[in-house]
């Protein structure tokens, strides 16, 4: 796809310089001295340039979209003015303009979340080099012990930030086709907040792009079509907020030093179960993580709002930890399914993969 609109832009452009060649070389020289063809000639030869930077642009990765979008809109209007012999290109410019509209939208979307991300971590608190002791865990319940020993946080240092990348797929409705997702995340884990930024395939030449975040205990969600198309935006409520944190404490699996935190409690349950408590900016949220006898963590169930919109009832979510792997010496649950437990029904909404995990960096990928 991306090759054949390269092609596409390429073919578009040789067509203007064709008109180019065909006022200087071909027209007579009696239209010349009207002073009508040549000018208009040299305006097909500066669109063909500007349609072969934007190919290059558009192939290199760069801004492509601004150079294509204004060589459209000239374009267009040549083809108007010598309608009869250059109609067809109307096609290849209905096709390229509104491509071009939706790379700019992708591209001022990922920017906004990116700069945001950057402010997240350039603002968390990196003076902390503590070693985490088996001391320093005595204090906590014998499963949680069990858990931060078998994943090897003894001997590391504290986290203070992480940078994730995952891959999965996700679902609205129980019986709606799964979408395959791509997502990257960032985590300042001093002042418990992080920024999720996906991009989901919801079907052929259609995109999702998302941000979920919680930030000073503000939770916010944004999905957008195409990057252009607000479907949800739901930020500074109540039920949003405890969403964010709730969804926070189930990801203190990926770097469970979090587990030692002042804003988290622990209570035992019983021998494999045990609760946590999360505390931050006078708002409390809490779930229960289970372990197996080894120490690795299974699951982990909360009540949560389904939905995130102030109208949201609580239901039950549950994550369930199906495989394992160590990233940085740290072993963790690699892949995770996530459900709704509702009253009519199990909803499997999200299958979720880590890729890559990184530990106290504070650049972006």
């Amino acid at each position: 796809m991306k090759y054949a609109f390269a092609i596409l832009m390429s073919i578009h452009g040789l067509i203007h310089l064709m008109g180019f060649i065909r006022v200087f070389f071909i027209t007579s020289i009696n239209q010349q001295v009207l002073g009508i063809s040549q000018p208009i000639g040299a305006i097909w030869l500066v669109v063909f340039i500007m349609f072969v930077v934007a190919t290059i642009q558009y192939l290199t990765q760069k801004q492509w979209y601004y150079i294509a979008f204004v060589a459209v809109i000239i374009s267009q209007i040549l083809i108007v003015l010598t309608w009869s012999d250059s109609k067809f290109g109307t096609l290849p410019n209905s096709l390229i303009l509104p491509i071009s509209i939706v790379a700019y939208a992708t591209s001022t979307f990922n920017n906004m979340v990116d700069e945001s991300s950057k402010v997240l971590l350039k603002n968390t608190i990196t003076t902390s080099r503590t070693t985490i002791s088996e001391k320093d865990i005595e204090h906590l319940p014998k499963p949680v012990q069990r858990w931060l020993t078998h994943s090897g946080v003894i001997g590391n240092i504290m986290t203070n930030s992480v940078r994730l990348q995952q891959k999965g797929k996700m679902r609205t409705k129980p019986d709606s086709k799964w979408m395959p997702f791509e997502a990257v995340q960032y985590c300042d884990i001093t002042k418990a907040s992080f920024i999720w930024k996906t991009n989901v395939k919801a079907m052929p030449l259609i995109h999702l792009l998302g941000r979920d975040k919680l930030v000073d205990g503000h939770g916010a969600m944004l999905i957008k079509v195409l990057g252009l198309i607000p479907v949800v935006n739901e930020e500074q409520h109540l039920k949003i907020n405890t969403g964010a944190m709730i969804r926070y404490l189930s990801e203190m699996c990926w770097f469970p030093s979090m587990a030692l935190r002042d804003y988290i409690t622990w209570e035992s349950i019983n021998h494999t179960i045990a609760k946590a408590t999360f505390i931050y900016k006078g708002q409390t949220v809490s779930g229960v993580f289970t372990f197996n006898l080894e120490g690795k963590v299974e699951g982990f169930k909360a009540q949560r709002y389904f939905g995130g919109t102030e109208k949201a009832k609580l239901e039950t979510w549950y994550v369930v930890m199906t495989s394992h792997q160590s990233f940085n010496g740290i072993e963790i649950p690699n892949k995770c399914n996530v459900i709704w437990q509702l009253k009519e029904h199990d909803f499997h909404w999200l299958h979720v993969e880590i890729t890559t995990i990184d530990y106290n960096k504070t650049k972006l990928f």
